[in-house]
């Protein structure tokens, strides 16, 4: 019994998705080269989109990759590991970003009001995951984070 045992690694997260109910990207992020052109990705994101979006689960297991997802009304949320990765861990990230957008968007998660609001979600997205590791899973802490960027920002644009 030949087992494999992978060094443990904090870079958990591939890629974080975001698309419509025609599976039109709205949000993509990867985290590393294993999709390195944008043709590569929209062929993967079609792949993902046509084997999730009739299904109720939560996970799939897509081109070596774990794959959890989550719809509502006309937006599709994808979390991007690898073959290895807790599903755990991954839907955590799933979870936050999805429950940090329902605050940010007063629990009105859906694409007009998402397009209406995409620098809350890059903010978003930053404070959960950056380059592959996972750094927040709690929302409450997402949304402030999120909340206190723009302040500042909007401090720095009133002294130019």
């Amino acid at each position: 019994m030949d087992t494999l045992i992978l060094e443990p690694s904090l870079y958990t997260v591939k890629a974080v998705l975001i698309m419509d109910n025609d599976g039109e990207r709205l949000y993509a992020k990867y985290y590393d080269e294993t999709y390195p052109t944008v043709k590569e990705q929209k062929a993967f994101e079609k792949n993902i989109f046509n084997k999730t979006h009739r299904t109720d689960s939560e996970i799939a297991l897509l081109e070596g990759l774990t794959v959890v997802y989550k719809s509502n009304i006309d937006l599709y949320f994808y979390v991007i590991g690898s073959s290895h990765e807790n599903e755990l861990m991954l839907m955590s990230v799933l979870n936050c970003l999805f429950d940090s957008l329902s605050q940010m968007l007063r629990k009105n998660v859906e694409k007009r009001a998402l397009l209406e609001n995409m620098e809350a979600l890059f903010l978003a997205v930053d404070e959960i995951v950056d380059g592959g590791v996972i750094l927040e899973s709690d929302p409450q802490q997402v949304v402030h984070r999120v909340i206190q960027s723009a302040k500042e920002q909007i401090k720095w644009s009133l002294l130019r």
